[in-house]
């Protein structure tokens, strides 16, 4: 192009006298300025730009390097051969073809690409708080320009990293992409030393994968950023530079692992045209159940809950999600067995998911009889009223605290879980199925909810002990993996334990919160240790030391075999615990809960 800009600015000045008059400089010249633009263009750069992202700075950046071309080509040309014969206006027409000739493609490429020149005539901020991107893409490229469009935007890009280091030193909008393949210390360091330090490191969707976070997490902390995140495109519109938003990262996020893929064509057949009962259907696993059953065309769906509010509020989300899909809100308490057995007689349901539970550890602690009348009273109405309705299938939602319990809450789920098992062990009629998974993030109750709440309230973080670690799963993988638990092929009274993957560090949970909410952890937002509260283990287990694992036809999912107890026996037992409990003598119960759990402590 510079060689083709030579000849075009003599022809533009000499006209259809050119091969006369400049037959003894043309050749010369266009080697000559053909050579120094190829230098000019290397040194600054030029060549680095992407093309389908080409934007002001990128002519800027042309206009510099013509502009250098020009003044370098005069002495040189002059020392040549004195410029003699050359037209002096030829040297101020040639700066105007270089740049027709070097920006037009590139902008023509950019007006096709968009349909129209609103994204190429964009300022930038100065005053704007500097971030670093992680991602050389699209939503890269997006995210930078949104935030150049107007002097009120709050963020400025000073920097791009391709993970992938495919397009490492060339450029989008002017920024130099740099290598991240092997680390991003390096990098956020060179982005650091040739501009203002990026205060926070911006991931694209594409670089947002967990292993992807861990690592940003770690680098971000070494050089004291905070780390968001922008959406996906379908995020984005043309309506100004607030439309597109730096977002905190997803508490799946924390998870440091990828979730477990499911067969979604077995479980739609599971669900799809089935009449599904749900208890609890107001708590967090409750409620992800209903809304997941619902997206795959039950034929009728009962939600039962005791709380008013949180029946009110599902039913409502139900109402304006899935207005098609046949539901009924049904206000029952799962102790009242023949309340249980009117609503079967009445739902006729094929399936139904045991949800209902007291789950929090301290206030079960406090209030050992009620956990007892719900997990082990509560539990026995269910199954029992399942298996005089005949209902076919019913799942129990369980939980890692049933293993080796120091809680009245985990010891009230073991029990639920054993009479589960001896009653679909008896083998009549109905399948009975169990489902065993750790702490679900985000949850009522749990540790990323009042994590939020602290952070909110400017701290501190407050955790129980250095060391304790918990098994970490989202409420969507959790429910999915319940599902397809529950499709699987097997015996009744299976007890399905879910892999959940290394237990996170509960410390190191509340720090990456600290992180993510753009603050520095210990500095401006502090973690403390406020003692192991009763019933709180250290570290939780998954299955028992007599109990061995055997993988099913899903990856993510295995079953425990291990211990059963006779039917009649434990029956005798529970009936008798329940009886107990509702007399009130609460400081019995948890030797009661012993002589029937042998790992749970009496004391």
């Amino acid at each position: 192009m510079a060689a083709l800009s030579f000849v075009l600015a003599i022809y533009l000045r000499l006209g259809s006298a050119t091969w006369e008059q400049a037959d003894g400089y043309l050749i010369e010249g266009v080697v000559v300025f053909a050579a120094i633009a190829g230098m000019v263009f290397l040194r600054t750069g030029v060549y680095r730009g992407v093309w389908r992202y080409a934007s002001l700075p990128d002519l800027y950046a042309l206009a510099r390097a013509a502009t250098l071309t020009i003044l370098i080509f005069l002495p040189v040309i002059f020392l040549v051969s004195r410029a003699q014969d050359y037209p002096r206006s030829a040297i101020i027409i040639n700066w105007f073809t270089l740049m027709a000739l070097t920006g037009g493609p590139r902008l023509i490429y950019r007006v096709i690409k968009d349909g129209g020149l609103k994204h190429v005539f964009e300022r930038s901020n100065p005053n704007a708080v500097p971030v670093a991107i992680l991602g050389a893409d699209d939503e890269a490229e997006q995210f930078a320009r949104a935030m150049s469009r107007d002097k009120s935007a709050p963020y400025t890009v000073v920097g791009m990293i391709d993970p992938s280091g495919r397009r490492t030193g060339q450029q989008i909008r002017g920024l130099e992409i740099h290598d991240g393949s092997k680390g991003l210390d390096a990098p956020l360091d060179v982005i650091r030393k040739r501009g203002p330090r990026p205060q926070r490191l911006v991931l694209t969707s594409d670089n947002n994968s967990p292993d992807r976070v861990r690592e940003a997490l770690k680098a971000v902390e070494r050089h004291g950023m905070s780390l968001s995140r922008v959406g996906r495109l379908t995020d984005f519109s043309d309506g100004g530079a607030t439309s597109v938003q730096i977002r905190p990262v997803a508490v799946e996020d924390l998870l440091g692992r990828a979730q477990t893929a499911v067969d979604r064509d077995s479980i739609a057949r599971l669900v799809a045209g089935r009449r599904i009962l749900v208890t609890g259907a107001g708590g967090t696993i409750g409620g992800e159940l209903v809304r997941q059953i619902a997206a795959l065309g039950p034929q009728h769906l009962t939600l039962v809950e005791l709380s008013e509010v949180a029946l009110y509020e599902i039913d409502m989300e139900m109402a304006r999600l899935f207005p098609d899909v046949s539901r009924r809100a049904m206000l029952r308490d799962i102790r009242d067995r023949a309340r249980l057995d009117r609503a079967l007689e009445q739902e006729r349901p094929e399936i139904v998911f045991h949800a209902a539970a007291l789950k929090h550890v301290p206030l079960a602690e406090s209030n050992p009889n009620e956990c007892v009348l719900t997990n082990v009273g509560g539990t026995m109405n269910v199954a029992n009223a399942c298996h005089a309705a005949g209902v076919p299938t019913m799942v129990l939602i369980s939980t890692d605290k049933a293993v080796n319990p120091s809680s009245i809450m985990g010891a009230t789920k073991r029990i639920a879980e054993l009479y589960i098992q001896a009653l679909g062990r008896a083998g009549d009629g109905t399948r009975f199925a169990t489902v065993r998974f750790g702490n679900v993030l985000g949850s009522a109750g749990s540790v990323v909810p009042l994590f939020q709440r602290q952070l909110a309230a400017g701290g501190p973080l407050t955790v129980t002990h250095a060391d304790m670690t918990r098994f970490m799963m989202t409420v969507r993988e959790a429910v999915e993996l319940v599902l397809q638990a529950s499709a699987l092929d097997g015996e009744s009274g299976d007890l399905f334990v879910l892999e959940m993957g290394e237990p996170v560090r509960i410390q190191d949970l509340a720090r990456q919160m600290i992180r993510l909410a753009g603050f520095v952890p210990d500095e401006e937002v502090h973690v403390t240790f406020t003692g192991i509260r009763p019933g709180e283990k250290m570290h939780e287990e998954l299955i028992y030391d007599d109990e061995t694992l055997k993988p099913t036809a899903r990856t993510g999912i295995n079953v425990a075999t291990g211990r059963t107890a006779s039917l009649d026996d434990l029956r005798h037992a529970l009936e008798a615990l329940v009886e107990h409990a509702r007399a009130g003598d609460a400081g019995e119960t948890p030797r009661r809960i012993h002589a029937i759990v042998p790992e749970f402590p009496a004391t």
